[in-house]
């Protein structure tokens, strides 16, 4: 797709217009955030993606449109697993309810920003040096793989762990204890100090660079066009404050997301090496993105409703298994009383 210097600007300034009216209108204020206004801006950043998809397909035609929903799609699923650090991230610094929302903004706008970085890279690679998609390919099939084993194995690490750069900013630069509301610095007996504030997030920001070296090789595994790269990236990543309060409490019931998205992931690696092929002229088929799309959708749907099955059965035996155990605690405790009372009352019959 052939975009002008123009579109592109106008593209950054209204996503930047987007990002401000949504600051003004539901995150200036620090509060806590509802299920009802997450569930509604949520369905906004999914309408206004929908709409930029269809405006691709009327101005630009199919193949962008399809590589841009099929992208979205893809970055909003691997998103989601991104939800699951923020959770702990959150839980590590003891952010406040009401501020939450206002870290994950400013997290996910850096996000955004380091981002760009790794999508003008990645394109800037992929231009000079077609072989770069054999390595894409592979690294998205050893991730793949990577998220089985740690799906399977029976102890999860649950503790955020800082990475370097962060473990950097707090050795050089002091900071308080304790929130002082949403300032990132203040004053204390004359020295500047960061607040808790700013170091998560840097947290959220930085750490989100990590989930990038998947996701970002992933989508070109879908597209290599720039300007649909960074635009289905964006998308996914500024409606992801509103997901995290609507579907915070559903995490953990999604007991087979890595299932889904290392099957995800090994799909495109495996695409990835079937044009790499292409491109050195062997005969292969190559994997359209109608399919493509068809597939990341089918998995998606297949893990949600396996994992909430799961879930619920989970709990079910959950309950029996307590319930279960309440018997038998009445059970020792009716026990006791009975051999408390043959006690006092064969006490009783000695005294007589």
């Amino acid at each position: 797709m052939d975009v002008s210097l123009t579109l592109w600007v106008l593209t950054i300034v209204g996503l930047c217009a987007l990002i401000t009216a949504d600051f003004f209108i539901g995150g200036r204020k620090p509060h806590e955030v509802s299920i009802k206004e997450a569930g509604i801006w949520t369905a906004v950043w999914i309408a206004l993606a929908a709409l930029f998809g269809l405006g691709l397909l009327l101005f630009g035609g199919g193949q962008p449109a399809g590589e841009f929903f099929a992208g979205f799609i893809t970055e909003k699923s691997l998103s989601v697993d991104n939800l699951f650090v923020f959770v702990l991230i959150m839980a590590k610094f003891a952010v406040p309810t009401i501020y939450q929302q206002r870290v994950l903004m400013v997290g996910v706008l850096i996000a955004l920003v380091l981002r760009a970085g790794f999508i003008g890279a990645g394109a800037a690679i992929i231009a000079n040096f077609s072989w770069v998609f054999y390595i894409f390919g592979a690294f998205l099939i050893w991730t793949a793989w990577k998220l089985i084993k740690e799906a399977r194995a029976e102890e999860q690490d649950e503790e955020f762990e800082e990475n370097r750069f962060l473990k950097m900013v707090e050795k050089r630069f002091p900071s308080t204890d304790k929130y002082h509301g949403t300032k990132l610095f203040v004053v204390e007996n004359g020295r500047r100090l960061m607040t808790p504030m700013l170091i998560v997030m840097l947290a959220i920001g930085t750490t989100d660079v990590l989930f990038a070296l998947d996701s970002i090789p992933a989508i070109f595994g879908l597209t290599q066009d720039p300007y649909i790269v960074f635009t289905a990236n964006a998308f996914a990543l500024m409606g992801l404050r509103q997901l995290y309060f609507l579907i915070g409490g559903l995490l953990k019931k999604l007991v087979h997301l890595s299932y889904g998205l290392s099957i995800i992931l090994g799909f495109i690696g495996v695409k990835l090496v079937l044009h790499a092929l292409h491109e050195s002229g062997v005969s292969v088929p190559e994997i359209s993105i109608p399919v493509s799309l068809g597939v990341i959708c089918a998995v998606l749907v297949v893990t949600t409703i396996t994992s909430l099955r799961a879930s619920k059965k989970q709990a079910r035996a959950e309950a029996a298994a307590a319930g279960t155990k309440e018997a038998a605690e009445d059970a020792d405790a009716t026990k006791d009383t009975k051999d408390t009372k043959d006690t006092k009352d064969a006490k009783d019959a000695v005294d007589v």
